[in-house]
C-alpha cells in the first residue's frame, strides 16, 4: 500500500498541495544558524531524551524548518492528514495544528519550538502507524502479543537521509488485510453519513414463506447492508433466504437461512458498532508483524476456528473450542512456533486447576477424581492413602496430578505443542459434542480441535510420504510418543471481530471476551473518533 495508493483510497482527504511559501519564510541555511534557534530547540527537546540526543548528535540540524526541508515537510504534513482514515488519534500529530504553528512562527525561537513539535509528531506517527497506538497488555492482560517498536533513532535517520515519500511509504502497514479494513472503514463511514442501515428489525423469528411488514423491514435492511439486490418482493422467498444465509456465514452464525433471535441480534447491530470493530481490527493488524509468505496456523478466537494458511490460501480448517469467558480461563493472544506433537499424551493438570478444582474434592474424598495419578516432586506416583489432603492448602500442596494416556484423557489422543510460558497448546478432546455449538468457549484456556487426526496428518504429510499410516501405528501402541516436526510452523492466536475473508469482504464475529470493546474505549481515550458519529 503506497502513499500514492493511499491518496486514491482516501478520496482526496490528503493535504497534497500545501501553500509551502506561506508556511515559513525563513531564509536561514539548514544548520543551526542562531543562538536563539539552538537554545529554543534544545529547551523544547529537553523533555524527551530521544529527541534531545538526536539534535545534539546532528549539531542541531533541521529536519523540517530549514530552507532545504520543504519537500520533507510537505510530504509529512500530507501523510498525517490521513490519520483519521487509519483510525489513529489525530491530535497526536494534527496536520492542521502543525501547519498553523508553522504559519505563526515569526522568530528563530518560534522556529526552534516548531521544529521539535514536528519531530515529536513524526515519531508518534511512525510509532503508531507501524506498531499501534496502544500498549495492548495495559488494556487487557490476555493480550500477550509482543509489539516490535522501531528504534526512534532509526526513524529519524531514515527521514533525514532518505526520500521523504519513500520513507513514509515504508511506514505504512503492508498486509492486504489492513488495506481491506481501511476500505471497509471508509465504506461504513459513508453509510453512516447516508443514514446507516435503516430501522432495526423488530422480530424474534421469521421463516421462509412468511410475508408482511416484518419481511419488508428485513428485506430493506439487508439491501442497505449489501446482502440483497434492490427488490420489491414482500415475502420470505428463496432470494431473501439466500441473503440471510450469506449474512449468517459472514457473521459466524448457524447458516440455516432462518431468522432466529441470534441472527436478529446480529442483523440489528448498528453500523457504528461495526465501525468500532473495524477500527480495532486495524489497530490489531498494526501489531502483527508476521511473515505471511510461509505456512502458518491462524486461530481466530472469536471465530472458533483454526486454519493453516499457505500463500494467503487456507489449506486446512477445523472448528475449535476456546477458553471460557471467565477470569484466568480466557485464551490469550500471542504468537509462537509449533515444534512437535504428542500422540497418546498424558495430561499434567495445571497448578491452577489442581488447587482451585481438584484439591477441595480430594480433601472431601481422597478417592475423588480417580482417573488422575498423584505425583510427588520426583515424578513418582504416590498412593492416595499415604497423603493427608486435609493438611494442605492451595499454597503448600506439594503434589502434581497427572492423567495417563487413555480413551478418556482430557487431551484426547494427540496434542500439538508450541512451547510457551503460558502453557497453551492445541489438542484433541473426548468432549466432541461441544463442537456442534455455535459459541464454543468451554475450555480452561487451551484450544480443543474438532479434527485432530486430520490436522496431524496434514502436518506429518510435509515430512513423510506415509503420514496417515505412521500416525496410526504410533496411536495403536497406546504409548506416549513425541513426534518432532522437521518444519516448525508459526502459530498465531489472534482475536479479530472484524476481518476480511478470502474475497476481501469483511466478516464479523461476537466480542466474546469484551476485549475489542475495551480496546476501542482505550483508543477513544487516546483521541480516536468515529467519523460522522455524534457522541
Amino acid at each position: 500500500m503506497s502513499f500514492s495508493a493511499l491518496r486514491r483510497l482516501t478520496r482526496g482527504s490528503l493535504l497534497v498541495s500545501l501553500p509551502l511559501a506561506a508556511l515559513l519564510s525563513f531564509a536561514a541555511p539548514a544548520r543551526a544558524q542562531t543562538a536563539a534557534f539552538t537554545q529554543s530547540l534544545a529547551a523544547s527537546a529537553s523533555t524527551d531524551e530521544v529527541i534531545a540526543e538526536w539534535y545534539r548528535t546532528t549539531g542541531y540540524d533541521t529536519l523540517w524548518t530549514g530552507a532545504d526541508d520543504a519537500e520533507r515537510r510537505a510530504a509529512f504534513l500530507a501523510a498525517i492528514a490521513t490519520a483519521k482514515d487509519h483510525g489513529l488519534p489525530v491530535a497526536r500529530y494534527d496536520a492542521t495544528a502543525l501547519t498553523a504553528a508553522l504559519r505563526a512562527a515569526e522568530t528563530e525561537g518560534d522556529r526552534g519550538r516548531v521544529e521539535v513539535e514536528l519531530t515529536r509528531a513524526y515519531l508518534a506517527w511512525a510509532r503508531d502507524l507501524t506498531s499501534g497506538a496502544l500498549e495492548p497488555k495495559e488494556v487487557d492482560a490476555g493480550i500477550l502479543r509482543e509489539i516490535n517498536r522501531i528504534d526512534p533513532q532509526v526513524l529519524l535517520t531514515r527521514m533525514a537521509n532518505g526520500d521523504p515519500e519513500a520513507v513514509l511509504d515504508w511506514l505504512l502497514p503492508k498486509s492486504p488485510a489492513y488495506l481491506q479494513l481501511m476500505k471497509a472503514k471508509l465504506g461504513l463511514e459513508a453509510q453512516i453519513a447516508a443514514g446507516g442501515w435503516g430501522e432495526a428489525v423488530s422480530l424474534s423469528s421469521l421463516e421462509p414463506g412468511d410475508t408482511g411488514p416484518e419481511v419488508v423491514a428485513l428485506r430493506d435492511r439487508l439491501i442497505r447492508m449489501g446482502y440483497l439486490a434492490p427488490t420489491a418482493v414482500a415475502s420470505y422467498d428463496r432470494t431473501l433466504q439466500a441473503a440471510v444465509t450469506a449474512f449468517q456465514l459472514n457473521h459466524g452464525l448457524t447458516a440455516d437461512g432462518t431468522l432466529g433471535a441470534g441472527t436478529v441480534a446480529e442483523i440489528n447491530v448498528p453500523p457504528e458498532e461495526r465501525l468500532k470493530s473495524v477500527i480495532v481490527a486495524m489497530e490489531r493488524e498494526r501489531w502483527m508483524h508476521i511473515d505471511r509468505s510461509v505456512k502458518y496456523v491462524w486461530v481466530n478466537l472469536p471465530d472458533f476456528r483454526a486454519r493453516i494458511v499457505d500463500g494467503g490460501k487456507t489449506i486446512f480448517e477445523t472448528r475449535v473450542v476456546i477458553g471460557k469467558n471467565v477470569p484466568d480461563q480466557r485464551s490469550p493472544e500471542f504468537s509462537d512456533e509449533m515444534e512437535h506433537m504428542v500422540i497418546n499424551p498424558s495430561w499434567g493438570v495445571p497448578r491452577s486447576i489442581i488447587v482451585k478444582e481438584y484439591l477441595p474434592l480430594l480433601q472431601q474424598n481422597p478417592n475423588a477424581v480417580g482417573h488422575l495419578q498423584v505425583i510427588d516432586g520426583r515424578g513418582r506416583v504416590v498412593s492416595r492413602g499415604s497423603v493427608d489432603f486435609a493438611a494442605y492448602n492451595a499454597r503448600n500442596f506439594p503434589f502434581a496430578l497427572r492423567q495417563p494416556p487413555s480413551d478418556g484423557n482430557a487431551l484426547g489422543k494427540v496434542k500439538f505443542m508450541f512451547p510457551n510460558p503460558h502453557n497453551i497448546y492445541l489438542h484433541d478432546t473426548p468432549s466432541k459434542s461441544l463442537f456442534d455449538k455455535e459459541v464454543r468457549a468451554y475450555s480452561h484456556g487451551c484450544i480443543r480441535v474438532a479434527d485432530p487426526f486430520d490436522l496431524a496428518h496434514e502436518l506429518l504429510s510435509w515430512q513423510s510420504d506415509n503420514a496417515e499410516a505412521e500416525f496410526e501405528a504410533a496411536l495403536q501402541t497406546g504409548d506416549e510418543t513425541m513426534v518432532k516436526l522437521k518444519q516448525h510452523l508459526p502459530v498465531h492466536l489472534v482475536y479479530f471481530t472484524a476481518y476480511p475473508d478470502a474475497k476481501g469482504r469483511i466478516t464479523y464475529r461476537r466480542d466474546i471476551y469484551g476485549r475489542d470493546a475495551a480496546l476501542f474505549d482505550a483508543l477513544s481515550a487516546a483521541g480516536v473518533e468515529l467519523a460522522g458519529v455524534q457522541g
